[in-house]
C-alpha cells in the first residue's frame, strides 16, 4: 500500500480505545498484537478531493515514482482545488507524469467534485455502502480506493478491505501459519471483529509493516 502523505491528520479516533479493549476481550491473536504497538493509531486525513487525487496518481506505481509525480502536480495545482485541475487541463497534467488515462481519471474526478455529482459534504453522514457507490461511479476509483478513502478521511471503524493484499497477508500469517487464505477465511476470521474491523485490519497491516500508514 502507499504511503500518501496530506498537510494535516487528525488525532486518535474517538472509538479507539473501547474498540481495542473489545478487540483483545475476543479474539486472542488480537489479544497479543495489540499491546506489540502501544499508543500507536489510525492516522487520519482530512482533505477529500486532495485524498482521492493522490490516490489514484499513486496507483500501481511506486512509492518513491508516486511522491515524485505528487510533488509535480502540486507545481501545477498549488491549491490542488477541482477548478485548478480542470483549468491546467490534460496535456499539463501529463507533463507532471501522468499516464493520459491517470490525467483521464484526476480531470473525472475534478468534474464530479465540481459539478457536486458527489456529495462530499454529506459524506460524514452518509452508510459506508452509500459512500462507495458514489465513489465507484468516478473513473480510476474501485472499491478497494473507496474503502481505503473510508478507512484514512472518514476514519469508519468497520471496514473490511476484501481486496487488500495485507490484509489477506495479515490474517494468512496471524491466524493460518502462512497459508494462504480465501475471502471466506477472511470473512470467517472478521466476524469475530464486529464492528470494530477497521482497527483489527490496521493492527493487522502493523504487524507485516510496523511504520503506520498514512494515507
Amino acid at each position: 500500500m502507499a504511503t500518501l502523505l496530506e498537510p494535516e491528520s487528525r488525532g486518535v479516533p474517538v472509538y479507539w480505545h473501547d474498540a481495542k479493549e473489545e478487540l483483545m476481550k475476543r479474539d486472542r491473536i488480537m489479544r497479543k498484537l495489540i499491546p506489540q504497538f502501544g499508543d500507536m493509531h489510525l492516522v487520519g486525513r482530512s482533505e477529500a478531493f486532495n485524498t482521492l487525487a493522490r490516490s489514484i496518481i499513486s496507483q500501481q506505481i511506486s512509492v518513491k515514482a508516486a511522491e515524485a509525480v505528487w510533488q509535480r502536480f502540486l507545481e501545477a495545482c498549488p491549491k490542488c482545488a477541482p477548478a485548478q485541475v480542470i483549468k491546467a487541463g490534460p496535456e499539463k497534467l501529463a507533463a507532471c507524469g501522468l499516464s493520459k488515462r491517470k490525467a483521464e481519471y484526476v480531470l473525472d474526478l475534478a468534474e464530479h467534485f465540481k459539478a457536486k455529482r458527489v456529495h462530499a459534504d454529506k459524506w460524514s453522514e452518509m452508510e459506508d455502502e452509500e459512500v462507495i457507490s458514489e465513489l465507484i461511479q468516478i473513473r480510476g476509483i474501485g472499491r478497494w480506493t473507496a474503502e481505503m478513502f473510508l478507512i484514512f478521511n472518514l476514519l469508519r471503524p468497520n471496514i473490511l478491505p476484501l481486496d487488500d493484499v495485507g490484509l489477506l497477508k495479515g490474517i494468512s500469517i496471524n491466524y493460518f501459519s502462512g497459508e494462504p487464505v480465501t475471502r471466506s477465511d477472511v470473512r470467517e476470521v472478521a466476524a469475530n471483529w464486529e464492528p470494530w474491523r477497521t482497527v483489527a485490519t490496521w493492527y493487522l497491516w502493523r504487524s507485516l509493516d510496523a511504520a503506520p500508514v498514512v494515507y
